[in-house]
């Protein structure tokens, strides 16, 4: 896969609609041609202690941001025909149908592909685990900011490039 799109949302509690930013990595060629990171105002707005903990995004961050419509109305057009890679994508799939729901907006049904079952295919058990640093680090990669949605999504890029 040379063309594709690697996407990672953080969430502000534990509901999947409660995106509260969004790292996206396109690559075309096989090479990085645009990195995307916005802070989104979540729904249900409010945040958890432990997703804040995780990510270090609070309400202060995001009370002024855009609610996903506005967000995402902005990104769409740049995914046009690309597949979407995530880390663990059940999670970031499962926000992005949710997000949608949450605003009653029609889903497109994006194609997306796992870089950490794929890693669990390639990779077997010469990793202890599949987490995303993980596998970045075994790829190349040296993921600084985890957690943060863009070096998530970067990562996960660099996976994809090595292993998709």
């Amino acid at each position: 896969m040379t063309d594709f799109a690697a996407i990672d949302f953080e969430t502000a509690n534990q509901y999947p609609s409660s995106v509260c930013s969004v790292g996206i990595v396109i690559v075309r060629d096989g090479q990085i041609t645009e990195k995307i990171y916005r802070l989104i105002r979540p729904e249900p707005e409010w945040y958890s202690y432990w997703n804040t903990q995780i990510h270090g995004l609070t309400a202060e961050d995001t009370d002024k941001e855009p609610v996903f419509p506005r967000v995402w109305a902005e990104i769409a057009p740049k995914l046009a025909g690309l597949p979407l890679v995530a880390h663990n994508s059940p999670f970031d799939e499962g926000c992005l149908r949710a997000v949608y729901r949450m605003y009653q907006m029609d889903y497109p049904d994006y194609e997306f592909h796992c870089t950490c079952r794929a890693s669990r295919r390639m990779f077997g058990k010469k990793l202890p685990n599949h987490q995303l640093q993980t596998v970045a680090a075994y790829c190349g990669f040296d993921l600084r900011n985890h957690h943060h949605a863009l070096a998530d999504a970067e990562a996960c890029a660099w996976i994809a490039m090595e292993i998709l």
